[in-house]
């Protein structure tokens, strides 16, 4: 008798708990409903780690009046990104609790929020980006993932700004998940400007953009072709087993994607960095000669082969890629920029004797032997820089490096012709 004695009143303090929740969470929704969206924020929380026991129409209306509230304190610019992404997650349950009941109610009034908060959270991402928050970046790009998982290209950002922000360990799950899917990124991007929010949408196909573009709510569409990232993806999968001792998995990371991809120019070109920073460099210039002989023409893949050469301070072989770069394709502007600022690199150690000199006879003598090597330099590049000018005289960084090399070797007149066509 004692024994159901204990039952019963365990039985009603459940009860009362149960009741206890549905009063909190009426309570919340009336906060909600009269503006005072903290306060049902607060009192939602304190009842949190109880909604799981909670029967279907009690979590439903939680998540509904969470996911609200979180959403109107984003409205008034309060932690924007910050409540953007728990709203995201608000809702996500909602429409996860909803669907697995069968009872949709909720889920319907929240789906017309997805693609702002998507939206929203992708500009928030890009300011953190900016502010170099990578962390914050990375997890809001990965709460857009989450709404809308079809644009895949959200999670292969959030992996990328989480490498930057260093948590090796959310990159590498996220580039997983990339490979696991064998995304490329190769495909067409749609994107239009949503004129309430002035932030860049995307679509999945131009007739849907087109239709927004005629309702009025988008304007200015552009469309991008994407090129595969599978290298970069595979490329820093390995980089962080490298970054946590694994050598031997990063190696099989890369032959395992270039067994898969074997026509993906981009991951032979990675498994070469790799080899390049694990100090195999046997292997890489094995790897070398074959992307050559495959590929011997390919300027980009000859270029790209330069960069990896100037990485590993090879500068003789590096050169020697950008100039067969430029003898491949004389328009082939990233070339002659990357020669030039190679040739530049040596300026550093000269620039640095000359300042240790003194003003001695003999100090003199080597001052004046280290300014001819400078000049030198200097006049080795003014070739690549005035082609570059010329490929795209609109690209002022380029026409400013120019002007900096006339100037150090005092050439007055073509300074002045170069100053007065930027003008």
């Amino acid at each position: 008798m004692k024994k159901n004695y204990i039952i019963v009143t365990i039985l009603l303090l459940f009860t009362g708990t149960i009741q206890a929740q549905k009063d909190k969470i009426k309570a919340a929704e009336k906060e909600m409903n009269s503006g005072n969206l903290q306060d049902a924020v607060i009192i939602l929380k304190s009842i949190e780690y109880q909604i799981y026991n909670s029967n279907d129409d009690d979590k439903a209306l939680f998540y509904y009046v969470q996911g609200s509230s979180l959403l109107g304190l984003a409205d008034k610019n309060i932690d924007e990104g910050k409540n953007l992404a728990l709203a995201s997650k608000a809702f996500q349950e909602l429409i996860k609790t909803e669907s697995e009941s069968g009872k949709i109610k909720y889920s319907s009034q929240v789906q017309g929020s997805f693609k702002n908060i998507k939206g929203r959270l992708v500009n928030s991402a890009i300011k953190d980006s900016k502010a170099n928050k990578y962390i914050e970046c990375g997890e809001k790009l990965f709460e857009a993932y989450l709404l809308d998982k079809k644009d895949t290209i959200n999670l292969y950002y959030a992996a990328s700004a989480f490498v930057s922000g260093k948590d090796f360990s959310s990159a590498l799950k996220h580039y997983e998940t990339l490979k696991s899917m064998n995304y490329s990124g190769i495909g067409i991007f749609y994107y239009a400007i949503n004129k309430a929010t002035q932030v860049e949408d995307s679509f999945l196909t131009a007739n849907e953009r087109d239709i927004f573009i005629k309702a009025g709510t988008h304007e200015k569409p552009r469309t991008e072709k994407g090129q595969s990232k599978r290298g970069e993806i595979y490329k820093n999968i390995a980089l962080i087993y490298i970054q946590n001792g694994e050598i031997e998995k990063a190696k099989k990371a890369i032959s395992d994607a270039r067994t898969k991809n074997p026509e993906d120019d981009s991951l032979a070109l990675s498994e070469a960095d790799l080899y390049l920073e694990s100090k195999d460099y046997d292997s890489y210039k094995k790897l070398v000669a074959v992307i050559l002989e495959k590929n011997p023409n390919d300027v980009n893949l000859v270029f790209n082969l330069g960069v990896l050469s100037e990485k590993a301070n090879n500068t003789a072989q590096a050169e020697t890629f950008y100039s067969k770069a430029i003898t491949i394709d004389p328009q082939y502007i990233k070339a002659y920029i990357n020669l030039s600022v190679l040739k530049l690199g040596g300026l550093k150690t000269i620039n640095d004797d000359m300042d240790k000199l003194g003003t001695s006879a003999q100090d003199m003598k080597k001052y004046n032997v280290l300014k001819i090597k400078r000049d030198g330099i200097y006049k080795s590049v003014i070739p690549y820089l005035k082609k570059a000018v010329e490929i795209d005289p609109k690209d002022k960084e380029i026409s400013q490096s120019l002007l900096s090399v006339y100037n150090a070797l005092e050439m007055t007149v073509e300074y002045k012709e170069l100053k007065a066509k930027l003008s």
